[in-house]
């Protein structure tokens, strides 16, 4: 992306910046003080360490990793956490994984079903490429039934893989009992285009919190899927085959739950954790067992929050309170509003502790209470919650060695 132009259309870049192209502006070592507010700052050494912890502690306990990648849509993220050994990345739709091919991904596992006929017809042209790792997701026969007939329309080089989906009661997609599932399997493994890959699921739509309940419901959802993995064992031909779960919230049950599950040499446990790359400080500081709910506060891995929002005071209208530049187009917000976390004159510092709250916010306006310590003029900088609806509200995210530092190293470019 280095080769990038930068332009006006690029929300947040400092005006000089226009016209030049990604490498020629960081080249002149820019500060985090020439942009324009409100922005989204990522944190070098914090996704650096992110990285490495989630690493580590996959290769202890002999786990793949295929980050779901949705959650940035930026293959400059992507790559680092290939570099350190992830299996491949997930994607959620084949409109995503059209572009991650031509962001240049060869190992996509797409956590939903592919039943237009349109995409079926790229996906048989992408799979003449030997070394493109592709697998998909089914929960019915009437997915199957979708499938097979839009890759017998168009023919295709190679089966595709698709592991069989097993869902829960009250929860999303996937086939709602072992038994439903494994009559999918049986299609699958009878299909001339297409290849039983394995099992697959996802465990966050089930708990929503830490609650004693919460966790159970998981962890019997997880003992479910390997009772199904166990009963289609002998529909498998020898290729490698997947069991897979795992978003960011619940990973380490999933890990406990697979410990003991037999090591055949073939099958790749592998989770599907996208966000911890750069946590937040908001759902998942609370339930990540790297963080507040879980084992982060005993002394175990910790994740540290890398993304934080930054906005400048543009009103006092009254006493206590203080409107900020950016609303609902720049922050997340569906899963908790901005925290204020501190203040400083200017986007290069120093920062101060602040205490106050987000009460609301509008489309480009937050509402900061209470405001006694702001100036119009001043900047917040907040904490923030859900790195999945953050990222698609930016084209261009500047990347600073440090928070306190202020020295931009990078620009991460999504593609939503």
């Amino acid at each position: 992306m280095s080769d990038d132009l930068l332009t006006a259309r690029d929300k947040g870049i400092p005006d000089r910046a226009i016209g030049m192209t990604t490498a020629a502006f960081l080249a002149t070592i820019p500060r985090l003080d020439e942009f324009w507010t409100p922005l989204i700052v990522l944190d070098d050494a914090a996704m650096r360490e992110n990285v490495a912890t989630m690493a580590d502690w996959c290769a202890e306990r002999d786990l793949e990793i295929m980050p779901h990648g949705k959650t940035t849509m930026a293959p400059q993220l992507w790559q680092r956490q290939l570099d350190a050994g992830a299996l491949g990345i997930t994607l959620a739709t084949m409109g995503q994984v059209r572009t991650g091919r031509d962001l240049g991904l060869d190992s996509i596992m797409l956590a939903n079903a592919a039943v237009d006929a349109r995409s079926l017809a790229w996906l048989a042209g992408e799979l003449a490429d030997p070394g493109l790792r592709f697998v998909c997701w089914a929960d019915s026969l009437a997915t199957v039934d979708a499938m097979e007939q839009g890759l017998r329309a168009v023919g295709v080089p190679r089966p595709v893989h698709v592991c069989i989906e097993l869902g829960a009661a009250g929860g999303r997609t996937g086939a709602r009992s072992v038994a439903e599932a494994v009559q999918v399997a049986e299609r699958i493994a009878a299909s001339d285009v297409l290849r039983l890959a394995g099992v697959a699921g996802y465990e966050g739509s089930l708990a929503h919190d830490r609650s004693a309940g919460g966790l159970e419901s998981v962890r019997a959802y997880l003992e479910a899927q390997l009772e199904l993995h166990r009963a289609i064992s002998h529909l498998y031909d020898d290729g490698e085959v997947y069991v897979t779960a795992g978003g960011s919230a619940y990973f380490e049950i999933v890990a406990d739950v697979w410990s003991g599950a037999p090591r055949d040499g073939r099958t790749r446990y592998t989770l599907r954790s996208g966000a911890y790359i750069v946590h937040d400080d908001g759902f998942y500081r609370g339930i990540s067992p790297f963080d507040e709910g879980g084992t982060g506060t005993g002394g175990g891995p910790r994740f540290v929050n890398a993304m934080h929002g930054i906005a400048r005071v543009v009103s006092r209208p009254e006493d206590g309170l203080a409107l900020v530049d950016a609303g609902k187009r720049d922050f997340p917000y569906d899963d908790g509003l901005p925290i204020p976390r501190a203040k400083a004159a200017d986007l290069a510092g120093p920062w101060h502790p602040l205490d106050a709250t987000v009460s609301a916010m509008n489309d480009q306006h937050s509402y900061v209470r209470p405001a006694e310590s702001l100036a119009v003029g001043e900047v917040v900088r907040f904490g923030l919650s859900h790195p999945c609806t953050a990222f698609d509200k930016w084209r261009v995210l500047p990347v600073v060695d440090s928070i306190d530092s202020g020295v931009v190293i990078d620009l991460i470019r999504t593609w939503f």
